[in-house]
């Protein structure tokens, strides 16, 4: 140990014979003088080409290098695609330097005949932002997650979220092709950064966009990842299993294959851990836990798009995938995916809500129970087959099947102001219900002239057929002045289908080449819903379901034929470009119950449709996002028949046939201002929506507490969301670094609510401050301290409703330990508190995860020790209110366990995986 103190001891005080450097100059163009913007200027070292600093140039062409370093003799070097490299060799006898004009010359080489190589840690080629993968270091065995988190402008979050200035990454490619569909989390989370030569980020396109030069997706962003040559044919992967306390266990493995354009890549894995074939800790390295989770009003849950279970609770999962990308004659290329998944889960859950009417107010209490078992297959493919240099065809289809069953035993009452019991209701219900479902997009596009002009055809159909049983054994119970009890037990046979065509064809004219384009476009689409759900009772006599119940029973079709002529107007410059559109909507509602002919709904609409895009770049650090968006959208067919739903005796609902399509504005600008040199980066966003016949629900509780809801068309329904964050690296020196991070984040909507005759309007305000903070030591270790508060406020526009507020704190500590040498050491702590939830919620609690691995058998194996929840304080308790209620909750979690695993990893790409200097080659 004493040791180990003398060598932090040397370490801290060789820093002391740093010293501050600021070396500045101005690039321009050696024939016209004109000044070069988004060159990547950068410093090494002599000695070995070290990395030291790095910046950009202006948009006149200036740039200043900063910095500490402790060498005496630096080598400044400047790379700007289409131009010839400059080398100059400095002394740092003087801490600031002025280099003053440096004309260069264009590259002799032709760019779109020949490979150029250069070594920028920094590239930014039009819309692609390239970074030299050897120039960024990072701790030995380092996956792309964790190469993404030193490089300037990206965020990675502990769940594996990635934002590049600001903007969520939607997907990973490999060499241009997918790798398992659009889930980056596999690609940053198995694929290791001695493989990798450049990261290129762009927009996020469709493979049609990009044959075009049409500018891709503004809110995402799309990462490619380019395989150094020597490194792209062989076999790497990794297999891992563990086992622990409470019958704990995971298990994954995950093998590649790769050889040049072809790629084939087979993964497995499952637990009981509540990750869908993935977990914390050393397994998490090789698929990562879930990024986003969702779940449906029948209780099961989707992670990443793929479902497992029925809820809440601890799930059981299994997971197997594969996914092939190929290269055939040159022209086609073709990926396919597949995913197998299936799962376990049971929960416990309790509900307590305070419902909100004008003239009083009301409590719900629930408690439920349920288990279920999910099985689905997914299989996504590709063809992308360019016959010609302006002739493109795009086919991707998906097919997919999914089967739950489970069951569901609930517990609810309803109870007056004075908490006097007024209704009461038991149930269990089991069902089994599978889906199929088929989609394909087909997209053929024909460029002409070299003006940048083009025809396109995009067509997708999608189809999906869902059956299923479902029983029912209730008893709801009404008291007061005319109670009654009411008993059911019931099978529901259930057939859907839905069907959707759409197509698009749009022609661009030139009207100034590449610059100014006049775009006619018609689309057509056709949406039908047949939904039709036979309940029977339960025959005493016969002892079977045979008494069909046509009360309770739906049989109806829906069809949604909307038709769409647009013109537009798109201008590209240099420094942006902009988008205008405008769409006449013809559109046509139809329904009908064939169970009830009197039933019906034809309507027709017409409607303008309006667009307005646009993206500015001030520099290569600043550019701003703009647009408007009016759309037109449709009622749902349950809100449209005029039935009267009586499923629920306590919650019944008729539609409304005379509804009107809505009418919604959306305005949004984004502005993000990156600085390389400084390593600080700014982003905001403000988003408006505002709504024209905003459907809302209107509802009358009668003095049992019954629900009677029915739908309307109202104005005034607006939101208003935005957020704004920074954060900058300090770097100490070669080694230690410090990075600080501020945001807000708010939220301002006006809701138009219809209770018990009663019209009002509602406020909701949240504002979310955070703060974080990270510290790193390379090769020693890692901390990050980051904290939020939640602020929210709920008031209303009549005086009879009294206004809520509620605070909730949310801390998080990370560390990573890398000494003594093969071990490393993680924590995740997470600090809550809810101090406004209700009386027998938990109010606050710590969550400690931690991880300590061991790295043996040359490197590659890792024995991992993980204990989950530490402090044995997990809770999901959470409180959530609108315009009318506000509800506590908590269900069952997974509790502490302790965990031993085991991991081997293999690798013969090029020379063992050996990492090399690399350099960014362009084509």
């Amino acid at each position: 140990m004493r040791n180990y103190f003398l060598v932090v001891f040397i370490l801290i005080a060789s820093l002391g014979f740093s010293q501050n450097f600021q070396v500045s100059g101005t690039l321009t163009d050696k024939e016209s003088s004109n000044p070069l913007e988004a060159a990547t200027v950068f410093m090494e070292t002599v000695k070995d080409s070290t990395l030291i600093t790095y910046t950009i140039t202006d948009r006149n062409g200036k740039f200043v290098l900063e910095g500490k370093t402790s060498e005496k003799s630096v080598r400044v070097n400047i790379s700007f695609v289409g131009y010839e490299n400059f080398q100059k060799e400095l002394n740092l006898d003087k801490p600031i330097q002025d280099l003053g004009i440096i004309p260069i010359s264009v590259s002799v080489a032709n760019l779109d005949e020949v490979i150029v190589k250069s070594r920028a840690p920094v590239t930014i080629k039009k819309d692609t932002l390239e970074f030299n993968v050897a120039s960024f270091k990072t701790k030995k065995d380092a996956n792309i997650e964790d190469l993404l988190k030193e490089l300037p402008g990206v965020e990675v979050s502990p769940d594996g979220k990635i934002k590049v200035n600001g903007k969520e990454v939607s997907n990973i490619m490999v060499n241009g092709k997918p790798f398992f569909g659009n889930d980056p989390t596999i690609a940053s989370r198995n694929l290791t950064k001695d493989i990798v030569e450049k990261v290129q980020i762009v927009d996020t396109k469709g493979k049609s966009e990009a044959f075009t030069g049409e500018k891709g997706s503004q809110e995402s962003k799309t990462i490619n990842l380019t395989i150094k040559e020597e490194n792209n044919k062989g076999v790497f992967g990794r297999v891992a299993a563990g086992g622990g306390t409470d019958e704990r266990f995971e298990y994954a493995g995950i093998f590649n294959y790769f050889d040049n354009d072809r790629r084939l890549s087979v993964l497995g894995g499952g637990n009981n851990i509540n990750s869908p074939g993935f977990s914390f800790g050393e397994i998490e390295k090789m698929f990562g836990s879930p990024r986003n989770m969702s779940m449906s009003s029948s209780g099961s849950f989707t992670i990443d798009g793929r479902s497992f279970g029925y809820g809440d609770g601890i799930v059981n999962s299994r997971i197997l995938g594969s996914s092939y990308a190929d290269v055939i004659e040159k022209k086609t290329d073709i990926s396919a995916d597949y995913f197998y998944s299936s799962s376990n889960s049971y929960s416990d859950s309790k509900t307590q809500r305070e419902n909100i009417l004008p003239d009083r107010s009301y409590f719900t209490e629930s408690n439920s129970s349920t288990n279920s078992d999910t099985d689905s297959h997914n299989v996504n493919l590709g063809f992308d087959i360019k016959v010609d240099s302006t002739f493109l065809i795009n086919i991707k289809p998906n097919i997919s099947y999914s089967k739950l069953s489970g069951h569901r035993e609930t517990d609810a009452a309803s109870l007056d102001e004075n908490k006097l019991l007024t209704n009461s209701s038991s149930l269990f219900n089991s069902n089994e219900i599978s889906t199929r479902q088929f989609k394909n997009q087909l997209d053929l596009t024909k460029k002409y002239g070299a003006g940048g002009g083009f025809f396109k055809v995009n067509f997708t159909n999608e189809w999906n057929a869902t059956t299923g049983e479902d029983y029912l054994l209730s008893t709801k119970q009404i008291f007061g002045d005319n109670p009654f009890e009411e008993n059911r037990n019931q099978f529901t046979n259930v057939e859907k289908k839905y069907s959707n065509y759409y197509t698009r064809l749009t022609y661009r004219l030139p009207l100034l080449p590449k610059k100014l384009f006049w775009e006619l476009s018609y689309t057509y689409g056709f949406k039908q819903t047949m939904n039709a759900e036979s309940v029977f009772d339960f025959n005493e006599v016969s002892q079977n379901y045979t008494l069909f119940n046509s009360l309770l029973s739906t049989d109806y079709t829906f069809k949604d034929i909307r038709s769409t002529p647009l013109a537009s107007l798109v201008l590209n410059t240099e420094k942006g470009w902009v988008n205008l559109g405008a769409g006449y909507v013809f559109r046509k509602l139809q329904g009908e119950d064939a169970l009830r002919p009197e039933l019906k709904v034809d309507n027709n609409f017409e409607a303008w449709e309006l667009y307005m895009r646009g993206n500015f770049k001030f520099s290569s650090k600043a550019q701003i996002y703009t647009g408007y968006v009016l759309r037109n959208e449709a009622p749902a067919i349950e809100q449209l028949l005029p039935n009267t739903n009586v499923a629920d005796p306590l919650n019944i609902i008729t539609g409304n046939p005379n509804l009107k399509p809505t009418n919604n504005h959306s305005f949004y600008l984004n502005y993000n201002n990156y600085d390389f040199q400084k390593g600080s980066g700014f982003y905001a966003y403000v988003n408006v929506d505002a709504s024209e016949n905003a459907v809302v629900a209107t509802t009358n509780v009668d003095a049992n507490n019954i629900r009677n809801t029915t739908y309307a068309n109202v104005n005034g329904k607006y939101s208003i969301r935005g957020s704004a964050s920074t954060n900058r690296k300090h770097s100490l020196d070669s080694l230690r670094s410090i990075k600080t991070g501020i945001g807000v984040y708010g939220n301002f909507s006006q809701d138009v609510n219809f209770n018990n005759g009663l019209e009002y309007k509602s406020h909701n305000f949240t504002l979310t401050p955070n703060a974080n903070l990270s510290f790193s030591w390379q090769k020693l270790f890692d901390i990050r301290v980051y904290y939020s508060l939640g602020i929210s406020k709920n008031s209303f526009e009549s005086n009879i409703f009294e206004d809520r507020n509620y605070l909730n704190h949310s801390v998080k500590l990370s560390t990573s330990l890398y000494v003594p040498k093969n071990f490393e050491w993680k924590n995740e702590i997470d600090f809550d508190y809810n101090p406004d939830i209700a009386p027998g919620f938990q109010k606050s609690a710590w969550f400690w995860n931690s991880t300590l691995a061991y790295s043996l058998l040359k490197e590659q194996g890792t024995l991992t020790l993980k204990v989950y929840d530490l402090l044995n304080q997990n809770t999901n308790a959470r409180r959530t209110f609108s315009e009318n209620f506000i509800q506590d909750n908590q269900s069952t979690v997974l509790r502490q366990y302790f965990m031993l695993s085991f991991s081997y990893k293999f690798n013969t790409l090029g020379s063992k995986g050996e990492t090399g200097r690399g350099s960014i080659y362009f084509d």
